[in-house]
């Protein structure tokens, strides 16, 4: 389950903290209960959230970061400067390594922010947390 909301006037941390508490509370983790959201923030100012949603066939479920990138996509955005990610952990989660080579598709300078339940922060650099990616020009024939 993902929300969109158009460029918005306030982008502070703790609006977008809020936006992902409120995506976070949707989230659908039965067997983990691990819930996770996230926000997406286009160049534009677009916001983009989105949540975990779990399946008993366990690949089949989604990442929060993964969720809002696929509604972001969808409604046109392909460049973006921050992600929020909101979580129940005692300590900020950084997104897996799935999520990492989603992002860096679109945004290899993404800023990420990650935020614990008892609020602490921790912040990296995208390129900071996957240092060699697998990017299109990976794929390139000599």
């Amino acid at each position: 389950m993902s929300e969109s909301r158009p460029p918005a006037a306030d982008t502070s941390l703790a609006a977008l903290t809020a936006m992902a508490r409120s995506v976070q509370s949707r989230a659908w983790a039965p067997y983990s209960q691990f819930r996770v959201g996230a926000v997406l923030v286009a160049t534009n100012g677009a916001v983009f959230g989105g949540c975990n949603v779990e399946n008993a066939s366990y690949p089949a479920g989604i990442c929060a970061e993964r969720s809002a990138l696929a509604y972001a996509v969808a409604s046109g955005a392909r460049e973006f400067s921050r992600v929020i990610i909101v979580s129940d952990a005692d300590v900020p989660a950084p997104p897996c390594g799935i999520c990492r080579q989603a992002l860096v598709e679109f945004a290899p300078a993404l800023e990420v922010v990650s935020v614990a339940a008892n609020g602490t922060v921790a912040q990296w650099s995208l390129a900071d947390l996957l240092p060699f990616p697998f990017t299109p020009s990976s794929l390139a024939h000599a």
